[in-house]
């Protein structure tokens, strides 16, 4: 990756983290992990994914099925910036007219499969990478995972099938920030050692920084990392990343911020002020 791809990422990936922001209201959304995929979508749609507006209907395209639903909003900013998604429509987040809301639904170009109750669509992903292998195609599937998603038993039950498949087609990532709600993934659950986890189910695994492109761009440079073996990166990752306000931040999973907080945000973006926010937080438990 040169350096002025690098810089159109990063670009890329700003400009997703605003639509993120201006949809952070009138009703709110995801903010805190929304932003923490950014990076991770953009690279993997810009950089790695063979797929695009025009292949939406290939059967020979790569997949990607965005399990963390609540996540949503930076897909939806993705696919507007890719061409997938009129702009417009963001502007109907959460209207009775569209189908713009908190989780993914298929009547929106480019996504592949309904999500919203975690643990569900790596189950769904190996299907698809089985089916890829039963007729002999080439497509890749890759599956967006949250942290706190893992304690779900679905997933493991899908990491171990698709071990025993020896599915090397199918990607699990895994958004490491750490948190699931208002609470510390290691708190709650611990999951660390995460990747032996994933080792000792048969998978291949890396770990890197889900914020540095280039660390993005060795690490799938090398995947599938072994033949017959599905891959599990496990993407460090910053909650709220872009916005020191939010960032790290437990309380700030859910936001539903006033137009005034919005615009603080969106100059907090540029660098040029720091948030101010008096909008109440969500206690999940």
């Amino acid at each position: 990756m040169t350096e002025a791809e690098e810089v159109q990422l990063q670009e890329l990936a700003h400009r997703v983290r605003q639509h993120v922001v201006r949809m952070a209201t009138d009703g709110g959304c995801f903010i805190g992990a929304s932003l923490s995929c950014v990076d991770l979508l953009a690279y993997l749609y810009s950089r790695w994914l063979d797929v695009g507006p025009d292949r939406l209907k290939d059967p020979s395209r790569d997949y990607l099925l965005l399990s963390k639903g609540h996540d949503v909003p930076a897909l939806y900013g993705l696919f507007v910036e890719l061409g997938f998604l009129e702009r417009s429509r963001l502007a109907r987040h959460l209207k009775t007219d569209d189908h713009i809301y908190w989780h993914p639904n298929r009547n929106i170009p480019g996504v592949e499969f309904h999500s919203g109750s975690l643990g569900h669509l790596l189950s769904v992903g190996l299907g698809i990478a089985l089916d890829i292998k039963l007729r002999a195609d080439k497509g890749r599937v890759v599956v967006i995972l949250g942290d706190g998603e893992l304690n779900e038993g679905s997933v493991w039950e899908a990491v171990l099938v698709a071990g025993a498949k020896q599915l090397d087609n199918l990607v699990a990532v895994v958004d490491r920030n750490g948190f699931q709600a208002n609470l510390a993934t290691e708190q709650l659950l611990p999951l660390e050692p995460l990747t032996d986890k994933f080792t000792a189910f048969g998978w291949e695994t890396v770990r890197l920084d889900g914020h540095d492109f280039q660390a993005l761009e060795r690490g799938f440079a090398e995947i599938p990392r072994r033949v017959g073996k599905p891959t599990a990166v496990v993407a460090d990752t910053v909650r709220g990343q872009g916005l020191p306000s939010l960032a790290g931040r437990a309380d700030r999973w859910f936001c539903n911020f006033s137009p005034a907080e919005v615009d603080m945000l969106l100059q907090e973006l540029e660098g040029t002020r720091r948030a101010v926010l008096e909008s109440d937080v969500i206690v999940a438990r």
